[in-house]
């Protein structure tokens, strides 16, 4: 993916998200479908899709609607509930990813540049970053 961000407006839904994730902390994620699902300590899903454009539900609801066979939504609760106790234990997870970074988000800025998209969660002591393609529905979560 290229490095040469344009600072983009965000939209009213958007900013709407985005303030509701202000606060919380990343704790894993997984891909699916063209979409990062990010869940959050507050017992929610962010999901970001290809575009930029992003909802935020409950994990019951948004574990929900995926169209995956019924042991993946399984394995996906159990990460869930996993990454939300006192004291994961990271290496039995079997569909999400832990965070690269504790990123307790502070602020959210949004980029473009052609068919690409970036956020950057800003954080309390880490970063990170979130790139999407378009073209090829490629998208990759880092430290930044």
């Amino acid at each position: 993916m290229t490095n040469t961000w344009t600072p983009r407006d965000t939209t009213t839904h958007q900013d709407h998200v985005i303030a509701h994730v202000i606060d919380a902390t990343v704790r894993g994620y997984f891909v699916f479908d063209e979409a990062l699902y990010i869940l959050l300590d507050i017992g929610f899903v962010w999901t970001i899709f290809l575009d930029g454009e992003m909802s935020l539900l409950p994990h019951p609801v948004a574990v929900g609607e995926l169209e995956v066979e019924a042991a993946a939504r399984e394995q996906i609760k159990a990460d869930i509930d996993i990454l939300l106790s006192d004291n994961p234990s990271l290496d039995e997870l079997a569909q999400l990813k832990p965070a690269p970074v504790h990123c307790r988000i502070t602020a959210v800025s949004f980029f473009a540049s052609g068919e690409e998209r970036r956020l950057v969660l800003a954080g309390e002591g880490a970063s990170l970053a979130i790139e999407t393609s378009m073209t090829t529905a490629e998208i990759q979560i880092y430290e930044c």
